[in-house]
């Protein structure tokens, strides 16, 4: 709530009246400002967005599996990382590939430098995370019809991992004429 609050006094978000705001670090959770002012819920629990459940399988996050937070949070990406290094190893693939030997810890730091200097599998990791950060804002694009969804955190620091394919999924599956007026923003 805070970060939300900040954004549209300080940030991106001023003068914007219906602005989501979202942590994307250990977390994912958000920041609701609704007709100008900060939303909280009947018990304070309104942004746990984290809970919601884009997929059967995937990343456990907020104590389920395939949530939004299990795609998009710091330990979701290495879930994320270490389930395709697996699948990977047992198709013969990296084996020979020092930054994913099993001894080595995966962190969002170590797959974004790889996927910026060209490797393939950390990419691959980031653009499954960024489809289902596409596909979560989707839902929140067509539930909230927002002015402006901040992301903080990792997405802020690699967005250019991220824009793409979160892009293409919003267009697939959010309302054209909710998209349309809402604008995707790294925090400030």
């Amino acid at each position: 709530s805070a970060g939300a609050v900040a954004e549209c006094r300080f940030g991106r978000a001023r003068g914007k009246e219906n602005v989501v705001f979202l942590t994307y670090g250990t977390g994912l959770g958000a920041g609701l400002i609704l007709n100008g002012s900060l939303y909280r819920g009947t018990n304070d629990m309104a942004g746990e967005v984290g809970h919601i459940r884009l997929s059967r399988f995937g990343p456990v996050g907020y104590g389920k599996t395939g949530s939004f937070e299990g795609f998009c949070s710091g330990s979701g990406l290495a879930q994320l990382a270490r389930a395709r290094l697996l699948e990977e190893r047992q198709a013969g693939r990296l084996l020979d590939d020092p930054r994913w030997a099993p001894s080595e810890e995966i962190t969002p730091e170590k797959l974004a430098a790889a996927a910026r200097e060209g490797d393939g599998f950390a990419r691959s990791v980031y653009r499954i995370s960024a489809g289902y950060l596409g596909k979560g804002l989707a839902v929140i694009i067509d539930m909230l019809n927002p002015e402006m969804i901040i992301i903080g955190s990792i997405f802020e620091r690699c967005e250019d991992l991220f824009r793409e394919e979160m892009c293409r999924e919003i267009e697939q599956e959010a309302l054209k004429s909710s998209y349309g007026v809402c604008q995707v923003a790294a925090a400030s």
